[in-house]
Order: C-alpha cells, then structure tokens, then sequence
C-alpha cells in the first residue's frame, strides 16, 4: 500500500544518512551496510516483540545522552541474542535468535545525532515494513552511488506478483485442486483419515519445495514467493482442520515453509545480505499474522540460502581476478553449479548484447564467452541465465518444472532468438509463455 511505500522510505532515507557518516569516517562500505543491518534488524525485532517492548528504543535514548556506551551496549546485547541470555544493555534475559545476523556483532561508533537518526528509524512502526520493496530501498541507501535515487527505481510488486504466480503459484494451486477433488471423494466414501492423509502429503510437499532466483539482488521475488506459498499453505492447513480438527495439525508445528527453501544467488555481498534480511524479516511477519504467536527458538537460523557469487562465471582463483602484465585475466573460466530448485525466477541485469565489453569489462567478457562457447557473443546479458535455465529444464531427472525471468523486449530479435532456438527446437522442446 502507499503507506507501507511511505514508511518504508522514511526508515530508508535515516538509514542513509547514518550510512554516509560512517563511510565519511573512514569505516568500509560493506562494514557499515553489515552493522546496520543488524541495527535495523533488532528495531524489527523490537517492534515484533521478539524483544521486550520498547527496550532497543529506551537503550538508544540513553546512547543518544552518553554516546561513550553505546557500542559496548549494543555488542552485548546482540552477544545475548545470538545465544539466548541476560544481557546489561536492557537489564533482561531475551530470546535465542541465533542465525548468521549475530555472529558478528562488531559496533561501529556514532555520536549524538546519529543515533538520534537510528531512534527516529526505530519510532517507526516496523510491523508496516513492505519486504518486497525494503530490500531495494535499503540497498540504495547503503550504496553511495545509489543514494540520490533513493525509492526512484524498483521494480513494483504487481509486476513481481504476476511473473511469480504465473511460474510458480498457479501449478502449484492447480495440484491443490486436483488434491482437493479427490480429498472429497475420500470424504464421501467415508474414509476420513485416508483425506487426512492425502493433505498432509500435499503439505509435506509444499514444504520441500525450492525457489531459485540466480540474480536474487535484494530478494523481493523470493519474499514475495515466500508471501504467496504461505498463502497456499494457510489454505492446506484450514482443509486440515476442517477435516480433523486440532489433533489433524498435531506433529505439524515447526514444519513449515520457510526460508531455507527459498535460495538466491547474488554477486554483489551487500544486497546477498539484505535479501537473507527481507526473508527473515517477511517470514517473521507472516508468522505473526498466521499464527498470532512468536516463531520457535532459534527465532533465525543459519540456512546458506543466499550465496554470495557471479551466477554465470567461475574462474581459478574466484573471486578475484588475476593480474598478468598489468592485466585482468580469468584463468580457466567456466560455468559455476546452481542449486536445484524446482522452480527459478527472477530478473537478471540487462546489460544489450553490443554493451556487454563496454560495461563488464573486455577480460570478464572475453571469459563469459568461452565458458559459454554456445552463445552467440551478441546475446543479451540476461539470455545467458535463460540459456542456462532451459538447459537445467530439458535435462533428465531433474527437479526444474518452470522457470520464469522478467526478460529483454528484444526476445524475439534474431541474437535472442538465435539463443531460444536450441531449445525451442528439441526433441523435447520447451513451450514458451511471453506476457
């Protein structure tokens, strides 16, 4: 809504200012992007009261008087919610979050006035966050190029929403359909625990499910198919109930859908990071508003979903180039492993084909070509995630069903089409669906 939109970039642009003094002091940008996230983090928590009500608020007050203490306080009480104790910062014992947020839990030093930024983000009502939207936010208020265009450019939800459920929700709900057609006649021949059981398999299945979105930046394609297969799964469990009662959800409790199964693959470390953030965030939200109650301790866990890496090339030495003669070079490249999934979407950088030297640098393009000796060199950049996606579909035995990218309006030009044919002309050939 316009309200979440409008809270979403308030909490963004205080973020940005706290940001832009750190890195002016001299900390690194992705030191202060690490840091802030974990501050913004514990306001959501705080907010969630997964902490005590209104204690980060009544510490960052007291900072903002004597702003000595407000690393050694900060420290400890992330030091507390990453294991589950007392912690002097808020005088009281808080909840297990455990997870990659808090193993880190170094402070950077601000003075009066930015920590009275970071209290004027946490006086926010963080319950209104729109995860599909504060990822980018964020993102363009940590990256010092991309401040100015802070809430300019993201792509909007509706155009997220359409793309995910045309790839991922609608086979989904159509197996529930047909699930459900035959949980009824279960029902009517009088065999009430064989529906039960049908349910529960359906469940069980949507639970084991996994989303890919190899150009993940910020996340909000996984969050928002996190959003929509919890919506599919409050239907499963209402069918189970109304079959069985409460006894029919017994055992189910912490079996769930959550974020493990949603996995990202992003080059960029800062946005890896923020996209793990929006998971958590929006499943902690949809727990709440599913469930009306707290998550299990751990509140988060450790699941490597996002992985910080270039989606389309390897190369010995990776990540950082060799240097030969004063010269970038990337010995052996080749195609890195994706995780399988059942399904992949996303929207990966457009870069034209004819720019793709000019913008990614002559070596990194000389070295995407021979590890993808098949492509035309005028492909678009987002062609090679396509090309590879169809690939994975076409292959025997594995677990892709669909994939789904928001692509270049050239698709149907002759270097796009040239990439498109291979698989379009198979034995077994792909169908495809442009919207």
């Amino acid at each position: 809504s316009r309200h979440t939109a409008k809270v979403t970039r308030q909490i963004a642009t205080r973020v940005a200012s706290v940001s832009r003094t750190l890195e002016k002091a001299g900390h690194p940008t992705e030191e202060v992007a690490m840091f802030l996230i974990r501050v913004l983090f514990t306001m959501f928590a705080e907010d969630m009261e997964l902490l005590p009500k209104d204690s980060f608020k009544a510490l960052l007050k007291d900072c903002v008087e004597k702003p000595e203490i407000f690393t050694h306080m900060l420290e400890d009480l992330w030091r507390a919610m990453d294991e589950g104790t007392f912690t002097i910062a808020i005088r009281e014992k808080v909840r297990k979050f455990n997870g990659d947020f808090f193993k880190r839990r170094h402070a950077l030093k601000l003075d009066r006035e930015e920590i009275g930024e970071l209290l004027a983000a946490a006086n926010h009502d963080w319950k209104d966050v729109e995860p599909a939207i504060f990822g980018t936010f964020l993102e363009q208020a940590l990256d010092p190029g991309e401040r100015r265009k802070l809430g300019a450019h993201y792509t909007p939800r509706a155009y997220v929403e359409r793309l995910v459920i045309a790839t991922v929700i609608d086979p989904l709900q159509k197996q529930w359909l047909e699930t459900l057609s035959i949980v009824d006649r279960r029902k009517t021949e009088g065999k009430a625990n064989a529906a039960i059981d049908l349910v529960r398999e359906f469940h069980e299945k949507l639970c084991n499910i996994r989303i890919l979105d190899p150009a993940c930046g910020t996340g909000n394609f996984l969050y928002v198919s996190l959003e929509l297969m919890k919506n599919l799964e409050s239907q499963i469990l209402e069918t189970l109930a109304d079959l069985g009662g409460q006894e029919a959800l017994t055992g189910l409790q912490g079996h769930t859908v959550d974020p493990h199964q949603f996995l990202g693959l992003e080059v960029n470390p800062r946005a890896a990071a923020i996209a793990e953030l929006v998971l958590w965030i929006g499943h902690i939200q949809l727990h709440f508003r599913n469930n009306g109650s707290a998550p299990r301790e751990p509140i988060l866990e450790a699941f490597h979903n996002i992985q910080c890496m270039d989606a389309l090339l390897l190369w010995d030495g990776y990540p950082m180039p060799k240097v030969i003669d004063g010269r970038e070079a990337y010995p052996n490249p080749r195609r890195p492993h994706w995780p399988e999934a059942d399904y992949i979407v996303g929207n990966p950088p457009f870069v034209g084909g004819k720019d793709i030297r000019a913008r990614m640098g002559s070596a990194y393009a000389e070295a995407l070509w021979k590890a993808h000796p098949h492509m035309n060199e005028s492909a678009d950049f987002v062609m090679y995630w396509w090309d590879r996606s169809a690939e994975i579909l076409r292959r025997p035995k594995n677990l892709l069903k669909r994939f789904g990218f928001v692509t270049t309006n050239s698709i149907s030009q002759v270097f796009q089409r040239r990439v498109m044919e291979r698989h379009l002309n198979d034995k077994k050939p792909l169908s495809v669906v442009l919207a």
